[in-house]
């Protein structure tokens, strides 16, 4: 099961909705997260066809991330997560910052070792496991 990230406007409706588009495409949603982070929600979810998924959902005009972990930081510690993943032989292809706050970033990382990189990032990872 491979894993999307919507990132959307917080509101009323959102998940009925983006449940509502994957639902009519026959894909099912595996599992589930949500983060709200200063007015963004974040959903990290699994579905049985996640191509499909970000194919029908950024129809829908949504911001889907594919392929990428997503972590959750203090803000200010990304030169740290950085320099860790570089100590332990993982490049960072790309980085985008999803939301943040005062108390919080969080932050798609497309790096060459995936398996690597979420070893040595477990600790921050949004997965659809924690439900944090």
């Amino acid at each position: 099961m491979k894993s999307i990230t919507v990132v959307a406007d917080d509101r009323v409706g959102l998940l009925a909705d983006v449940s509502y588009i994957l639902a009519k495409s026959r894909i099912n949603i595996e599992s589930i997260t949500v983060e709200i982070v200063s007015g963004k929600a974040i959903i990290f979810m699994g579905l049985s066809d996640s191509k499909k998924g970000k194919d029908v959902l950024e129809a829908a005009t949504y911001n889907v991330e594919s392929d990428t972990l997503v972590v959750k930081v203090p803000p200010g510690e990304m030169e740290k997560l950085n320099a860790e993943l570089s100590k332990n032989g993982v490049k960072v292809e790309s980085s985008k910052v999803l939301a943040k706050d005062d108390k919080v970033e969080v932050v798609s990382l497309a790096v060459d070792k995936t398996k690597r990189a979420s070893k040595v990032l477990q600790k921050y990872l949004i997965t659809n496991e924690e439900g944090r």
